[in-house]
C-alpha cells in the first residue's frame, strides 16, 4: 500500500519511516520493461507486482512470468508447459532457465522494445497455461 507522507512524496509502508518509491516503479518500468507493463496490464487477469528487485506477472497466484526492475538486466523469465518450453528452446536467443528449467522455465534477453514482440507470443502461452499443481513451486520460478 502507498501512503502519501510530509512533502506529498509517495512511500513504501513498513518498519520505520519508510522510504520513498523509486521513480521506476512509479512510472510502470522504462525501456523493455515499460513496454512488457504496458503490454501486459491490458490482459484480463493479469496483474504486476514488484517482487525481489523483477517485476512479477501473475495470474490469481499463478506467477508465469517475470522481469528485472534494473534497466541493465535484460533476462525475461517465462514459465511454460514442457511441450511449449521444447518448441521454445529451438527458437534463437531462448535458453533453459539456468536454475528451473526442469519446471519449464525459459530465459529471454530483451536488448530493446521490438524483442518484446516477439516475448508476447510466449507469454500468452504462459498465461494460457495457468497453475500446474506443483504445490509451493507455482508461485515462486
Amino acid at each position: 500500500m502507498r501512503r502519501v507522507g510530509a512533502g506529498g512524496r509517495g512511500r513504501v509502508r513498513g518498519v520505520g519511516s519508510g522510504r520513498t518509491t523509486r521513480r521506476a516503479l512509479a512510472h510502470g518500468g522504462t525501456g523493455a520493461a515499460r513496454a512488457l507493463n504496458v503490454a501486459l496490464s491490458g490482459w484480463d487477469g493479469v496483474r504486476i507486482t514488484p517482487m525481489f528487485g523483477r517485476w512479477g506477472y501473475f495470474v490469481g497466484d499463478h506467477l508465469f512470468a517475470c522481469f528485472p526492475l534494473r534497466d541493465k538486466d535484460r533476462d525475461l523469465w517465462v514459465r511454460l508447459s514442457l511441450e511449449d518450453q521444447a518448441r521454445a528452446l529451438r527458437e534463437p536467443g531462448v535458453r533453459p532457465h539456468r536454475r528451473f528449467a526442469r519446471r519449464g522455465w525459459i530465459e529471454l534477453q530483451l536488448e530493446g522494445e521490438g524483442d518484446v514482440a516477439r516475448a508476447l507470443g510466449w507469454l500468452r502461452r504462459a498465461r494460457a497455461a495457468g497453475p500446474r499443481g506443483d504445490g509451493p513451486g507455482t508461485v515462486a520460478p
